[in-house]
């Protein structure tokens, strides 16, 4: 092993030649991340002290998180963290990790509640909370309600509402989809991004996404079992007018349209991505 200190700069640079080497994905970005993690520091501070050299315990823990990212763990649940529409959220292997494409759904749904009042709005397979917490932290005067089947997931739902300090406005509640809210009142809104993989496509994915909660991926034989059901159900929850956001898979389009359109939704529409792929659809309870 060479004598030269082994400094902030030198590591980031082995760890990016390594990391494209085990084709792991976005290698520099990991490289940062982990690091950062490692010191304590965000990735801004990192290029504050490239000529920093770490000390032993520092390259340790650095070459372990190494180590576990080129057997796939992702870098989320390696640094327990993942930011979502702004904000730090802590992610675990209890959960999905939360993707952009959901910040534009979250988007979207702002977008279309009305200003003023007082809005109940409903977050099913709520997973990190991610959804739920951003919709109290943007609309202060929200009641917010979420569900999700696994009490894991509904644990750290709680504990990201705590850390956002929105604990006593957002209701995490463990059950199956709607189950919790049986006896609630009809919501404003309701909003969840299911499960919508198709089985048979799970093996397929890449070995980050399969370590992720197969409950939160699998979608059933065409990725609509648990789609439909929410479908289904929101319609039972929702005030005359409210809407359903959901993020869908990139094929479906055409299949949630009939879905919706079938059950009695009005102004039903699929929205793209940023890359022009289906990725959210929507449908209003009629009025009459």
């Amino acid at each position: 092993m060479s004598e030269a200190p082994w400094t902030v700069r030198r590591v980031l640079a082995w760890t990016t030649q390594h990391f494209d080497k085990r084709d792991v994905d976005a290698p520099r970005l990991a490289s940062e991340l982990l690091l950062a993690h490692v010191l304590g520091l965000d990735r801004v501070h990192l290029y504050t002290d490239l000529d920093r050299p770490l000390d032993k315990g520092e390259l340790g823990a650095y070459r372990a998180l190494i180590e576990r990212r080129v057997e796939g763990e992702p870098v989320q649940y390696l640094t327990g963290r993942r930011e979502f529409y702004g904000r730090p959220f802590r992610v675990d292997a209890r959960v999905l990790i939360p993707r952009p494409e959901t910040e534009l759904l979250v988007e979207a749904l702002l977008r279309a509640l009305p200003s003023g009042g007082t809005p109940r709005l409903l977050d099913v397979a709520t997973g990190s909370g991610c959804i739920a917490v951003t919709l109290a932290c943007e609309r202060p005067e929200a009641v917010v309600l979420a569900t999700d089947v696994d009490e894991g997931c509904c644990a750290l739902a709680r504990a990201n509402a705590e850390a956002a300090a929105v604990a006593l406005r957002v209701d995490v509640r463990q059950g199956d989809l709607f189950t919790p809210v049986a006896t609630e009142p009809p919501f404003d809104a309701v909003v969840s991004n299911p499960p919508y993989v198709r089985t048979g496509d799970l093996a397929g994915l890449q070995a980050e996404v399969q370590r992720e909660p197969r409950l939160a991926l699998d979608g059933g034989p065409e990725g609509l079992t648990v789609l439909a059901r929410v479908v289904d159900g929101a319609f039972l929850h929702l005030l005359p007018g409210g809407l359903l956001a959901l993020e869908i898979g990139e094929e479906q389009g055409a299949a949630v349209r009939d879905l919706l359109q079938q059950r009695g939704y009005e102004a039903v529409r699929i929205e793209p991505d940023l890359e022009r792929r289906d990725r959210m659809a929507f449908g209003t309870r009629p009025r009459g």
